[in-house]
């Protein structure tokens, strides 16, 4: 006995493939490991690129309010507000408005009407008279200002004399624009797409105006939203709000005090991108795993096809004996084989001596069949026999009338010449089935004889095709040909009364498909398949009983003998058939010497 010959030794090596589950546990620990800390990585990003935008904003509109308090305090801007002449204001406020660099630079008088207003804008609009009016009674303010191409963040500053009575001569409103220009500078500091919206629509955006409409309802709450898809694309999002900036001489009064709407920002970054480094991660982890599975694959392989050679062969040989009813297939016993396993080359001896006593069960069985089906076949034979019978008496009472004609002579020796080889026929198939058949058994060529088969089969005219499919490589077998052509010419005749009682179409025609194939354990296959009308699933079990038959003038005899046949040339004869759609007999014979029975 040698050292793998046992099954449970060979269990004892195969445990090398939890090797194979570690190795898959780590991976995708490290797999998951690192997509968490992509995933927190990318949020943290998100966060730095608010606080950036935030920032930058607050730097920059502070820059703005000192600005604007200290052109508010220069003599020369409260000179030209207390003229109240809108053309001197125009040309003074394009000079302060180019110095400071700002996008908008508005000067309202005293009553509040405006004096110059120096903005791709226009005038005010009704969401900024809040902000000029708190600045009309000495409060600054912070607006947002939508306007085309974007939003106008605005701080609104007092213009007065005599700071301790302080009395307001006008407002000055500066601003600069959060537009398509200075969201694509975010985008450039942050390496974020960028969008700024107000009163719940998007004003301005790196991204393409066709996907504001879905960036639209994440205005309505400030924070972290759930993923968004745009053009194919995944992307986290964050909102934030706008606020008023605390300046170095007080707080300015926020929009949302002012009664006005607040800005928001909206922050987003292309998951799909940030993480797409994930993906030659994920390629070297697999790759990994694959060559760590496929090295203990080729270990545990040389012990597992010892175990599962053996049983495959078994396996395969019980499914084909489920398939084709034949219980008298054997399992080959390899001799002399290093890794053969005991226990499966036991279960293979076993199944070999169950089978060998279930073929000789059934010679004898089949003899005794035989035997037994000429008693209940005395009646149907009779029957069989009273119908010639009774016309060939009929056409000799014609012939006994002294005025027959001799059409009528011709006709009743036809009928009687006709019915005497009905007769012969049914006496013929009744001793075929009911005697022992003797063999001739000689080498033959399956192919030839199966040329030979179809060209009989069509002698008679009719519209019916027979497609041959041939084994070239096939060998010669040991058969008695002349039986063999006998059993395929019946279920041939049987096929093509089938496909003729059914209509013929262009996807459909009527055709037989005759096919000869190698089988497993050295056998070869003789296959007949048709698309006629099928045998009904309860009649299925009857077509080899004897005297079984569907046709009106057919004897029930055909199949019964064809079965007597292969079955005495040590092969088997199956049926499968289903209404409607067509039938298959398939036969498999030895390539040797054939058993006679």
């Amino acid at each position: 006995m040698s050292l793998f010959s046992s099954l449970t030794n060979r269990i004892f090596f195969g445990s090398a493939l939890l090797a194979v589950v570690s190795i898959g546990i780590a991976i995708y620990n490290v797999n998951v490991a690192v997509t968490a800390q992509a995933e927190a990585e990318l949020r943290r990003g998100l966060n730095e690129a608010a606080t950036v935008i935030e920032e930058y904003r607050r730097v920059l509109f502070e820059h703005f309010t000192r600005e604007a308090r200290l052109i508010a305090d220069l003599p020369r801007l409260k000179a030209t507000v207390d003229l109240n002449d809108p053309p001197t204001m125009e040309s003074v406020a394009e000079a302060y408005r180019e110095q400071l660099g700002a996008d908008l630079f508005l000067v309202t008088g005293r009553n509040g009407q405006v004096l110059a207003a120096i903005s791709g804008g226009g005038v005010p609009s009704d969401e900024a008279l809040p902000g000029i009016r708190s600045a009309a009674v000495g409060h600054e303010a912070t607006t947002f200002w939508p306007h085309p191409g974007g939003i106008l963040q605005v701080v609104s500053v007092p213009i007065w004399i005599n700071p301790e009575e302080p009395e307001i001569m006008g407002t000055l409103n500066v601003g600069f624009s959060l537009n398509d220009r200075a969201a694509a500078r975010f985008r450039a500091l942050t390496d974020s797409e960028i969008a700024f919206g107000v009163n719940g629509a998007i004003q301005a955006s790196t991204l393409s105006p066709t996907v504001w409409p879905t960036l639209a309802p994440l205005l309505a709450r400030e924070g972290l939203s759930p993923s968004l898809t745009i053009d194919g694309s995944e992307y986290i999002v964050m909102t934030r709000a706008l606020s008023g900036a605390q300046t170095a001489l007080g707080p300015a009064v926020p929009a949302a005090q002012t009664g006005q709407p607040v800005a928001m920002a909206v922050i987003l970054r292309s998951r799909t991108e940030r993480l797409r480094f994930l993906n030659t991660l994920h390629t070297s982890l697999l790759f990994t795993a694959f060559v760590a599975v496929l090295a203990a694959t080729l270990l545990s392989y040389g012990i597992a096809r010892t175990v599962t050679r053996p049983l495959g062969a078994i396996t395969a040989t019980m499914r084909e004996t489920a398939v084709t009813g034949d219980l008298t297939r054997r399992i080959a016993l390899p001799a002399g084989a290093r890794w053969e396993d005991e226990d499966a080359r036991l279960v293979a001896t076993t199944f070999n001596a169950m089978t060998e006593s279930i073929a000789r069960f059934q010679r004898e069985a089949a003899q005794r069949e035989r035997l037994s089906s000429l008693g209940r076949l005395s009646t149907v034979v009779a029957h069989e026999i009273r119908n010639p019978l009774m016309i060939i008496k009929t056409a000799l009472r014609a012939l006994r009338s002294d005025d027959v004609s001799a059409a009528q002579v011709r006709t009743a020796v036809a009928d009687i010449d006709e019915e005497v080889a009905r007769l012969n026929r049914i006496v013929t198939e009744v001793l075929d089935f009911a005697r022992p058949i003797h063999f001739d058994l000689v080498p033959v060529d399956v192919n030839a004889l199966c040329e030979d088969a179809a060209r009989a089969s069509t002698a008679e005219p009719a519209d019916v095709r027979i497609t041959l499919r041939l084994d070239r490589s096939l060998p010669e077998i040991v058969t008695d040909p002349e039986r063999l052509r006998l059993t395929l010419v019946n279920i041939l005749t049987n096929a093509r009364h089938s496909v003729a009682g059914r209509e013929a179409t262009a996807l459909e025609p009527n055709r037989i498909v005759l096919e000869t194939s190698r089988w497993a354990d050295g056998r070869v296959q003789i296959e007949v398949r048709d698309r006629g009308a099928g045998i009904a699933a309860e009649d299925l079990p009857r077509v080899f009983d004897p005297y079984f038959t569907t046709r009106r003038t057919g004897t029930g005899l055909g199949l019964a003998i064809s079965r007597n046949i292969i079955e005495g040339l040590g092969g088997t004869i199956t049926v499968h058939s289903r209404p409607g759609q067509g039938t298959q007999v398939r036969i498999e014979l030895p390539t040797g010497e054939a058993r006679a029975s």
